[in-house]
């Protein structure tokens, strides 16, 4: 899967969450990068921010959340492309989850670890 395909399949992961929660997310990039810090060379994504549950009156000014999608570990686990589509699919949302405050155990709990 080429890089452009594989952003592709992150922009249409985005387009499935729906646009009540979408509506939610506050100040949140998303990015596409090929390969994770290589502490971590197995990692599919990553939030990078304050979750909200975590903002209070002094939160503010401050550089948007990234959340960053890697390809290179993406494609190494899956077979083919509709298991790429769909790891993605499930990295997308277990990111956003960070956002809301979602740990990472109960994100396990729920089928999205």
């Amino acid at each position: 899967m080429t890089r452009e395909e594989f952003e592709d399949a992150v922009g249409d992961a985005l387009d499935q969450v729906p646009p009540e929660l979408m509506d939610l997310l506050d100040n949140v990039v998303f990015f596409v990068e090929d390969e994770p810090p290589d502490d971590d060379p197995e990692l599919l994504g990553v939030y990078d921010g304050t979750p909200l549950t975590e903002r209070d009156l002094s939160w503010g000014g401050t550089m948007p959340d990234r959340i960053t999608i890697f390809r290179g570990p993406t494609l190494r686990m899956c077979r083919d492309r509709q298991e790429v589509i769909e790891e993605v699919a499930v990295t997308v949302v277990h990111e956003i989850a960070h956002h809301f405050g979602i740990e990472e155990d109960r994100l396990h709990a729920l089928g999205w670890g």
